[in-house]
Formats: C-alpha cells, structure tokens, sequence
C-alpha cells in the first residue's frame, strides 16, 4: 500500500503508534506507460532527466517518461498522509540544468 496508512495494516500496529510520517519523493516526475502527464518534457531537458537519473526500464530498457515535479499530485499524498517532513530524491540530476520550473 503506498499510503501511511499501509503501515497500520501491513505490520498490525495501531496508528496512535505513528509518530512521524516521512515522504520520499523525487525531484521530478515520471511515468510508465500512457496516460495524462501534465508537466512532461519531451525536449532536452527530459533527456536529459532520462539520462542522469538512469530513468529507464529495468526488464524492458524502455526509457521512462520524465518531466517537472507535479507539486499537485504532492500537495494530494499530503492531503492523504499528512507527512510531517519530506526526503527529496535524485538532485543530483538537476545539476547542470539552466532553469528549473
């Protein structure tokens, strides 16, 4: 289950038990497969993402489809969790990048 709630069920602790809840997000976006992705890059800028973040498929080699990070869709597992801090991933990748939006 990928909500904190999950924790609850998955090891049969009681939530009272949770103290702290920590995301664990990346610095930008992606996606396999179709379906809307509102801030995909399909320029330079997402190869670049694809390649310094190694983002493509570990079976299929297939590359992942990258773009901004959707503060959106972070503000809902908020919304959802109620995480009290955040554990941004792969910054690294950004390095080198003109502008970030």
């Amino acid at each position: 289950n990928t909500t904190a709630g999950g924790i609850c069920t998955g090891l049969g602790i009681p939530p009272q038990s949770i103290e702290t809840v920590i995301a664990v997000v990346k610095a930008y976006t992606t996606r396999v497969g179709e379906g809307p992705f509102p801030t995909e890059l399909e320029d330079s800028v997402g190869a670049h993402l694809q390649k310094q973040g190694f983002e493509f498929g570990t079976t299929t080699g297939r590359p992942r489809r990258c773009g901004w990070l959707d503060l959106g869709v972070l503000k809902y597992a908020h919304m959802l969790n109620q995480f009290t801090s955040i554990n941004i991933t792969k910054l690294d990748v950004l390095s080198g990048l003109q502008e970030l939006r």
